[in-house]
């Protein structure tokens, strides 16, 4: 039937349905539960919104034509009221959510101007919220900044300003408001979408009919189709006005966010172990963290600096060990945040309170002076006030694997600054820790602790303090029996660089590596891995001399791998295996030349 309506007709369906999956939409933003304080601050815009797209349903039901179309006159009358109330409804603001507006917008005033706020009058809006937990708080927080990411990829440098004025306020709210961490309360688990919905779903329709790429920012056309916004607009910018998928023409080209789809895909992911950032090309960036979103995020954050830095001091046990908590997450990803903790002076107890006999302190502590290690400052600050020795007992003797494989990871930092690798190396304990932690950890305490010696090894006198741990047999035991390619091509750097140095070629060789080395080239995956085997491979034939070249010629395997280095791989590797498939040839032709000489002499005997 719906082919023989007019076109007329068929124009103002489509209308209506775009304006009703607009305020679909609408709806779905308003009502997360971790948007509140976002939605506040955007009230008059959403209101605003709501006013438009009524407004448009309005349009779209007076041109309707009743009159062409086989209805009765009682759906007719009930479309003429509706469009009628469209026409006149109104939408403003709440009062209370313009007064709570307004106090939010004072406190940020506030914070501008360099002056702290009450704490009575942060509470009023945040009960207002309803926001009454530290899990509500950080929920609130972790929305906030991934607003801004994709705020940051849309150029949209108002919403960027406030968004960082927003969660520069929530931390400072979190920190100094919530003293319980109710994070692990089962009930405030984050959202999961039903397990029944999800089994139900094909993870194709996750996929951009376009690009046929996992959506990283999905978006419904006016024909009611879904596609990556991306890939939708470069679509769009070539000139095609047609909907890809159903071949029909677009009667607009407005791209509404699809949330619902969204929610679903990052549920998927969560749920199966995919990371969203390898597909996300906005994902976050912390280079532009150097510098505050907003004055009133600066302020905010060095608020909550010169706080935490009071608990650490002058805290309770629990007070200082939250402290730690909270410094550990604020310098995970920001730079300035780091540089503010540092300047509050928030390093030396740190330090100290790796010396504490609580498990979770423990861990706390050396995980935010992990995270500040990575700052220039926070390195210089940390081997200046005796930090090196409390950090290598924790990597020797922490009271979790965890707080060990932080350790490992503190130190590799550690080792990026020159005379830093030195010190570390000329402690006994230091590699041998390591050593210990490749054998013990996890795949991750393996990968930092491989990572750490690898970052000692950039300083040659290191090299024999590694060789003497053991550290050979283990890595090539990494190399033949691992899953994980990530900890293989770390593996294979470190045993690379110790292979350019004749005591680490006799160590490799004498471990009978050369055919796992030469296995591993042919089947490893990652182009990084076949760099460092190529590299180990020029090593070992340089100090190895000719049994290890003529252990190389005898496999006819290993010409292909070589090829694809010096077609894929970076300038320095592509050197390398066109010298070793240059030696490689010369020695075969030698070896002919011989055989055949030997040949031409037994046939004259013969003769």
């Amino acid at each position: 039937m719906s082919s023989n309506l007019p076109d007329s007709v068929v124009l103002c369906f489509s209308e209506l349905h775009l304006t009703f999956q607009k305020i679909l939409f609408l709806f779905e933003d308003c009502s997360r539960s971790n948007a509140k304080i976002w939605m506040l601050m955007k009230s008059q815009f959403v209101a605003t919104q709501f006013w438009v797209l009524i407004r448009a349903l309005a349009t779209a039901l007076d041109v309707l034509p009743l009159s062409r179309i086989d209805t009765s006159d009682e759906v007719k009358e009930l479309v003429e009221l509706v469009a009628k109330q469209a026409r006149i409804a109104k939408f403003g603001l709440d009062k209370d959510d313009e007064l709570t507006v307004k106090r939010l917008q004072s406190i940020l005033l506030q914070f501008d101007k360099g002056i702290e706020p009450d704490l009575t009058a942060i509470k009023r809006v945040l009960n207002y919220l309803e926001i009454r937990r530290w899990s509500d708080c950080n929920k609130e927080i972790k929305f906030l900044q991934e607003e801004i990411d994709f705020q940051y990829s849309d150029l949209k440098e108002r919403d960027v300003q406030i968004l960082s004025s927003l969660v520069g306020f929530m931390s400072y709210s979190r920190v100094t408001l919530f003293e319980a961490l109710d994070f692990r309360d089962k009930n405030q688990a984050e959202f999961k979408c039903n397990p029944e919905i999800l089994s139900c779903l094909n993870p194709d329709d996750f996929r951009c009919p376009i690009s046929l790429e996992l959506m990283i920012d999905p978006v419904t056309v006016s024909t009611g189709q879904t596609y990556d916004r991306a890939s939708i607009q470069k679509w769009l910018s070539a000139g095609n006005f047609i909907c890809p998928k159903t071949g029909e023409r677009l009667t607009s080209l407005e791209l509404v966010p699809n949330s619902s789809v969204k929610k679903l895909i990052n549920q998927f992911c969560a749920d199966n172990g995919i990371s969203l950032a390898k597909f996300n090309v906005r994902s976050h960036d912390i280079t532009r963290t150097i510098i505050p979103g907003s004055l009133a995020a600066a302020e905010a954050i060095k608020f909550t600096s010169e706080f935490l830095l009071r608990r650490l001091v002058f805290g309770t046990s629990t007070e200082k060990n939250k402290a730690a908590y909270e410094i550990r997450l604020l310098a995970k990803s920001n730079i300035f945040n780091r540089s503010c903790l540092i300047k509050a002076g928030a390093i030396p107890p740190l330090l100290n309170l790796l010396s504490s006999f609580d498990k979770s302190t423990q861990e706390n502590a050396i995980a935010a002076i992990l995270k500040l290690s990575k700052h220039s400052t926070g390195k210089i600050l940390v081997m200046e006030n005796g930090g090196l020795p409390p950090i290598l007992s924790v990597l020797k003797s922490g009271f979790c694997l965890e707080s060990r494989q932080l350790a490992a990871a503190t130190l590799f930092y550690l080792s990026s600054v020159k005379e830093y690798r030195k010190l570390i190396g000329e402690i006994p304990d230091a590699i041998a820790g390591l050593i210990d932690l490749v054998k013990e950890g996890t795949t991750c305490g393996k990968k930092n602790a491989v990572v750490a010696i690898f970052g000692l090894l950039l300083c040659p006198k290191n090299n024999k303090t590694v060789l003497n741990s053991g550290a050979v047999p283990i890595l090539l035991d990494i190399i033949a029996t691992s899953n994980n390619s990530e900890l293989i091509s770390d593996s294979l750097a470190v045993i690379a660089a110790l292979a350019e140095s004749t005591e680490g070629t006799n160590a490799i060789l004498q471990a009978s590596a050369l055919p796992l080395l030469i296995k591993t080239l042919n089947s490893e995956s990652t182009l990084a891995g076949k760099e460092y085997c190529v590299s180990t491979l020029r090593s070992l034939c340089s100090h190895g001399g000719e049994e290890v070249v003529a252990a190389l010629a005898d496999d006819r395997t290993i010409a292909g791998s070589l090829y694809s280095v010096v077609t894929e791989g970076n300038a320095a590797a592509g050197k390398k295996a066109r010298w070793l498939l240059k030696i490689l040839h010369k020695f075969r032709e030698n070896d002919v030349a011989v055989n055949t000489a030997a040949d031409q002499e037994r046939s004259v005997d013969v003769w």
